[in-house]
């Protein structure tokens, strides 16, 4: 975005100004290092009061503004006025020329920053994105395996895998009961549906454990749970594999509400392990109300991880993660418009695709929810709190990765 402002001032006006009302007068309107430099000589105050004014025109429009007191007009190396905006974060690069004629000072000022639409909100410290290197080719970006899906659920599979490639893993593996394999070999173009075999119709379960654990073998990072059902095979499928399997773990959904009915299970499980709860599975994993859970979120989290030796993201307003070694970070993010099904399952797959790429657990939640936030926020920037859908989510996740690493957040 590029600005210009324009404004003149008489050199008489000023110095009348200055003269009635004193230094009381100057102090509102100037810094004392410009009023060192101007030694009250009219001609400089007039030309920094009209530079400050062209500032202030210049952010007309943008929701910001400065005060003349914090904004600092003052020579720069070459001599040049150089502006400097005080007590401020916001990316803006400003030139000033400041000239007299006729009694007058006239300045001009030129504003250039970001859109708005291509700033990101300040990320927590520990959001770190993978390298992506050149000379990469697709295994550089690991494989994420997905167990995701039920008749009724297909959508939460859909959501996750692309979420997973939308995210940069190299490769996706979508695993589905083969009652719904036609369903998502049409739907998913870009991500590999493969068919398990089913104990229901359109279920998976743990007569086929073997079968669907050989799946998981050399992938980068696993994912279970989105839509998965409520069968009690598919249950006990979905916790052995939490804890048998050797590669990177997410568990969401209806993974978390298998664990929560057999909590031995939860003391158990695999390293690098990433829980997802919202509140409601929290309260059930952890045998609490969802008031208690909500009243102490950073608490309750990062003793649960500490428990269950796992990383803990606890959903909502202000998401928290919680690793087993102490470390917490809660989230800034409150975005309305992702309170909708399936949101949760495109940040179970975004976290997924993170692991394969080889971030640690802790990070790649952190970055995750971040990521996936922002994403929320800058389609509700655009259509409001209300009416937004999982799957639009999709197509902002690269845009935001992208901003991310040209440096676009907000320091």
């Amino acid at each position: 975005m590029r600005k210009v402002g324009i404004d003149a001032v008489a050199v008489e006006r000023l110095a009348l100004a200055a003269s009635r009302s004193g230094r009381r007068f100057l102090l509102k309107s100037y810094t004392p290092a410009e009023l060192d430099y101007c030694a009250g000589r009219a001609e400089r105050l007039a030309g920094r009061w009209a530079a400050k004014e062209a500032v202030i025109k210049c952010f007309d429009g943008t929701g910001i503004c400065y005060p003349r007191r914090r904004i600092e007009v003052l020579p720069g190396p070459n001599g040049a006025p150089a502006v400097t905006l005080l007590g401020g974060d916001h990316p803006a690069t400003i030139e000033v020329s400041i000239t007299h004629h006729g009694g007058l000072a006239v300045a001009a000022a030129t504003l250039e920053m970001p859109k708005q639409a291509e700033r990101l909100e300040k990320p927590p410290a520990g959001v770190r994105l993978p390298d992506r290197p050149l000379d990469a080719n697709k295994g550089t970006f690991g494989t994420s395996v997905v167990l995701a899906g039920s008749r009724g659920l297909t959508g939460a599979a859909y959501l996750s895998s692309m979420a997973a490639a939308r995210t940069g893993s190299g490769l996706v593996r979508l695993l589905v009961a083969e009652g719904i394999y036609p369903i998502l070999a049409a739907k998913c173009v870009e991500v590999m549906a493969t068919p398990v075999p089913e104990v229901a119709p359109g279920a998976v379960g743990h007569a086929h454990h073997e079968a669907v654990a050989r799946h998981f073998e050399g992938a980068g990072a696993g994912l279970v749970g989105p839509g998965l059902g409520r069968d009690h095979s598919t249950w006990r499928l979905a916790t052995e594999l939490a804890q048998e399997l050797r590669c990177p773990l997410v568990v969401d959904a209806d993974g978390l509400n298998a664990l929560a009915d057999n909590q031995r299970a939860l003391r158990k499980l695999g390293r690098d392990r990433v829980l997802t709860p919202h509140p409601g599975e929290m309260g059930r994993l952890a045998g609490k109300p969802v008031k208690e859970v909500q009243a102490d979120r950073a608490g309750l989290a990062r003793r649960k991880a500490e428990e269950w030796g796992a990383v803990v993201v606890l959903k909502g307003a202000r998401t928290v993660v919680a690793a087993p070694d102490g470390r917490v970070s809660e989230d800034s993010h409150q975005v309305p418009a992702l309170a909708t099904g399936g949101t949760g399952d495109v940040l179970g797959g975004m976290i997924c695709a993170l692991l394969a790429q080889g971030l640690d657990p802790y990070t790649a939640a952190v970055t995750g929810v971040y990521v996936h936030a922002e994403a929320g926020r800058r389609i509700s920037q655009r259509i409001g709190d209300a009416g937004l859908l999982a799957s639009d989510l999709l197509d902002e996740i690269p845009i935001v990765l992208k901003l991310l690493r040209a440096g676009r957040a907000a320091p």
